[in-house]
């Protein structure tokens, strides 16, 4: 007696790979999950060929922030007078270039991280937030140099932290979430039009300035409701609050905007980044 006739459900076996249509949006976050090797891949390639053949190695990732400290100490301190209350002033301007580098590096990185893996996308398939996600990898890894010279400053200084140190990893979250909303527009916008490969230097140049780095957001109070319109600045006050103590401060209005800001930015990201990754293999 010859096998009854199997449905296509039950002949296919749990190795078998369905392609249907709308498929892979509803298993895109699973398939995320189940690429997470080729995540750690990416990461760990990106952070190889940062250092390879580099005579200072990671020392590249202190030399930035050393000579943007003592120039903006040299400008805002010695020229312009300002104060950095009871903390040194180099400390107070690497507390602020502690989350701005974090920021930077990761916008940078991952707004061209489709174009810098072009080859791989057009061969296979695998979730394309991928990339993006992996060049966080390079920016955390020069966050925790940078943040072992803050320790070594501030041991110097004697300036220590109190237990406010405990909300330190919210706030890099936070910056690290408003570099990816970010840099997956960017990412989805420079695949079709590549001149956004020129405005994010731009943008990360003029925020260096439009970010209170080199001074208090409190010498500044008639400008402080602008200020809060950059994301950025809440994250620096709350690391001067959990880094510096004494009188720093958190704006409890600018931190909610910023926040709102930074929640819409990631949602909205995220949908146009899908929404360009069905195209990006027959345009990049």
């Amino acid at each position: 007696m010859s096998d009854p006739i199997q449905t296509p459900s039950a002949a296919l076996s749990e190795n078998e790979l369905v392609i249907e249509a709308g498929r892979s949006s509803s298993r895109y976050w699973r398939d995320l999950w189940h690429y997470r090797e080729l995540l750690y891949f990416l990461a760990w390639r990106d952070v190889k060929v940062r250092y390879k053949q580099a005579a200072m190695g990671a020392a590249w990732a202190l030399v930035q922030p050393i000579v943007t400290m003592t120039l903006f100490t040299f400008v805002f301190n010695h020229l312009a007078g300002m104060s950095s209350g009871r903390v040194p002033y180099p400390l107070l301007v690497m507390s602020g270039l502690l989350p701005w580098q974090l920021f930077s590096s990761a916008l940078s990185a991952s707004s061209t991280s489709l174009g810098a893996n072009a080859n791989l996308i057009s061969k296979i398939y695998f979730p394309r937030l991928v990339p993006p996600l992996a060049t966080l990898g390079v920016a955390l890894l020069d966050f925790a140099i940078v943040f072992g010279l803050y320790l070594v400053m501030a041991s110097w200084f004697s300036v220590w932290p109190t237990w406010r140190i405990v909300l330190l990893p919210f706030f890099t979250l936070v910056a690290i979430t408003a570099a990816l909303g970010g840099g997956l527009w960017l990412t989805s916008l420079t695949v079709k039009y590549r001149d956004f490969r020129f405005i994010v230097p731009f943008l990360l140049q003029f925020g260096v300035f439009a970010t209170p780095i080199g001074f208090r957001t409190d010498v500044t109070p008639n400008w402080r409701f602008v200020l809060a319109a950059n994301p950025m600045t809440a994250v620096i006050e709350g690391f001067r609050w959990c880094l510096l103590g004494g009188d720093y401060t958190i704006d409890p209005a600018g931190l909610a905007i910023s926040l709102a800001l930074i929640t819409i930015t990631l949602v909205t990201g995220i949908w146009y980044f899908r929404k360009t990754e069905k195209i990006v293999a027959d345009i990049i």
